[in-house]
């Protein structure tokens, strides 16, 4: 069998894969070794057939690709790891080959590539959207992926994200906005799905007097649904367009920094340049890219005497570490530390390491695992009782809403109403109830405050 993968990159994966040294530490943090302890469901012994494939060639056995389709990437062992394995681009690379070989039905490469094209596409998610919620439960009772994306279109949460119709200028004053300028990422998927996030952030911003500048970028992929699906050649095509656009943004000086809502897609604009390093030219402009990508609690906290906070919410918030803020960007105290500025009571939340079984397209390919983990997750977030659960990716709120009817919220959507923005969805009618004692405050393994892994704000701000 032959790739078009480049034998350089094929014997750096080979290489990658010899740096585990089993230590097992990975394992205790697995979601799938932890539901089932199956040793080729642990990112050990994932390397373990990974390398074998690498080194073999040809088609890959059928337990390799099982088990690579099982990990959620959600890089918790790369947090754990001693080692230092570079689980993030070994997974990515073991994609695109099992890709590659053809070994997949035609009937699942289909239904890949066109979960790829449907959800890449905002009018065409939305038509889909609107179709699922028409057909209601009779959608949802489908057997397969048409039922299992009926019940993800039909989540609370998703009406939870609908625009509200005040748009993302309400409480703006004209000619105020003179403290900077920055983008917005609208996402792919959450240009259709969740425009409020988005008319939150922007009017959030806008009170701080930044201007965001539009890049006639909106709704464009980010690149991170198909490289998760192991198709780079079409990552890097998404790509491409956002990283010549913003460079040339950043090189005439119209912005500062690239601000993203969208926690899935920072996790990967954030590794453009490995994403383009077979094309020196692109990369060079990727890494300008990645240095002024900045989430959006970065960029609030490190301005946190700006916030233009009318009130504090005494609210209690859950708040759900995503996997692609707290391993895949390193970011766990900016939330809370803008939240807590805001007046809101945070819990942190047991096996906040765990991923909640979103994970991009994973929660549709392997809606059973998905199942378990998402229902975990709920139980968890359930114990602490909160009145919203709040995270920085919309893909984890739509997933955990189908398990649990605590209202869920952007953490941007919080920041907005602090700021006298509309009450998120099932919190019109808060008011503040005395706090129970959070179990888990002194916790260092559950406080999120305590958190040893490294910030990265403030080389950026």
């Amino acid at each position: 069998m032959q790739t078009i993968i480049p034998t350089e990159r094929l014997e750096q994966g080979r290489k990658v894969a010899d740096t585990c040294v089993h230590f097992g530490f990975c394992t205790s943090v697995c979601p799938t070794y932890v539901l089932d302890h199956e040793e080729n469901d642990s990112p050990r012994g994932r390397i373990a057939l990974i390398k074998d494939m690498l080194a073999e060639g040809g088609k890959p056995p059928a337990a390799t690709v099982l088990h690579v389709d099982r990990c959620l990437s959600c890089l918790s062992c790369a947090t754990t790891c001693a080692a230092g394995v570079d689980y993030r681009s070994l997974i990515d690379t073991a994609r695109e080959y099992i890709e590659q070989s053809g070994v997949r039905p035609l009937s699942e490469r289909l239904k890949r590539k066109a979960l790829s094209y449907i959800m890449t596409h905002p009018r065409l998610l939305s038509v889909a959207t609107r179709a699922a919620h028409v057909a209601g439960g009779a959608a949802a009772r489908l057997p397969g992926t048409l039922g299992t994306l009926a019940r993800l279109s039909n989540a609370r949460a998703v009406g939870a994200f609908a625009a509200r119709g005040l748009g993302p200028d309400e409480g703006i004053r004209a000619g105020s906005l003179n403290a900077g300028k920055v983008t917005l990422l609208d996402g792919c998927v959450q240009s259709a799905l969740g425009r409020e996030i988005n008319d939150a952030a922007r009017r959030l911003l806008g009170r701080m007097g930044i201007e965001v500048v539009d890049s006639g970028l909106a709704g464009r992929c980010c690149g991170a649904l198909d490289l998760h699906l192991g198709h780079r050649g079409a990552a890097q095509r998404h790509a491409a367009r956002l990283v010549d656009t913003w460079h040339t943004l950043l090189e005439q000086g119209e912005i500062e920094a690239i601000v993203v809502t969208t926690s899935g897609c920072g996790s990967v604009i954030r590794h453009y340049s490995e994403l383009f390093q077979d094309d020196p030219p692109r990369r060079e402009r990727a890494a300008r890219v990645e240095q002024a990508c900045v989430d959006i609690t970065q960029f609030l906290n490190a301005r946190a005497q700006d916030l233009p906070l009318t009130s504090p919410i005494p609210a209690r918030v859950a708040y759900h570490d995503s996997c692609s803020l707290k391993h895949g960007q390193k970011i766990t105290r900016e939330p809370r530390a803008v939240l807590g500025r805001a007046g809101f009571v945070v819990a942190d939340i047991a096996e906040n390491h765990l991923c909640c079984g979103s994970a991009g397209t994973y929660n549709i390919l392997q809606p059973e695992i998905a199942a378990r983990l998402g229902q975990r997750k709920a139980g968890n977030i359930e114990a602490v009782r909160p009145d919203i659960i709040a995270a920085g990716n919309m893909g984890c709120l739509v997933q955990i809403s189908l398990y649990t009817d605590i209202p869920v919220a952007h953490t941007v959507q919080l920041l907005d109403w602090a700021a006298g923005g509309p009450p998120p969805r099932g919190m019109e009618s808060f008011t503040p109830a005395a706090q129970p004692a959070d179990e888990h405050a002194e916790d260092p393994l559950h406080n999120g405050a305590a958190s040893a892994v490294p910030e990265t704000s403030d080389l950026l701000w």
